[in-house]
């Protein structure tokens, strides 16, 4: 409810520098190149990052090699990428763990709430219109390290859109 309140105004070009940091952090732990994506506003750059991601994940996962290789340079890749934000404009959310995250996830289309006792509810992910259960299961590994550098606190999921739920849910370890 604060969250919603409280005035946090990104510019789009923080929104577009931060989103090509992910673009290039995500190609690194894929070990590919980056696609093109100079011209793009924030939201198509968004979606073509949402396109990107499902394609490089469906690649691994059909190549069933290095699966958990690449989960954990997504984790590292976004946990550094966290610690980075945590000590920027996310500095004044601290107090409240998952406040940053609301604030991070809202700009990206995800509906990230605090459902009290570590726990948290995701009532709409623009993820999952691109998604499958597997490939969600597979960059989530992002979300898992993107939280731990921001909070200190790492995602762990119990339910998923993309698996047919109605929402996504989980803890915050």
């Amino acid at each position: 409810m604060l969250i919603k309140r409280m005035p946090f105004f990104i510019p789009e070009s923080i929104k577009k520098k931060k989103l090509n940091e992910l673009f290039r952090l995500t190609a690194d732990a894929f070990g590919c190149d980056l696609p093109e994506r100079k011209k793009l506003s924030f939201q198509e750059a968004l979606q073509e990052y949402a396109l990107f991601t499902k394609e490089q994940a469906e690649r691994c996962l059909q190549e069933e090699t290095e699966i958990e290789e690449v989960k954990h340079r997504l984790y590292q890749n976004s946990f550094l990428f966290g610690m980075e934000l945590s000590s920027g404009p996310m500095q004044r959310v601290q107090k409240k763990p998952a406040a940053a995250l609301e604030i991070i996830y809202r700009l990206i289309g995800i509906s990230f709430q605090s459902a009290g006792q570590g726990e948290f509810i995701i009532k709409h992910c623009f993820f999952s219109n691109y998604y499958t259960a597997e490939v969600c299961m597979l960059i989530s590994s992002l979300d898992e390290g993107l939280s731990a550098g921001l909070t200190g606190r790492r995602l762990c999921f119990t339910q998923r859109i993309t698996e047919g739920c109605s929402c996504c849910k989980g803890v915050m370890k």
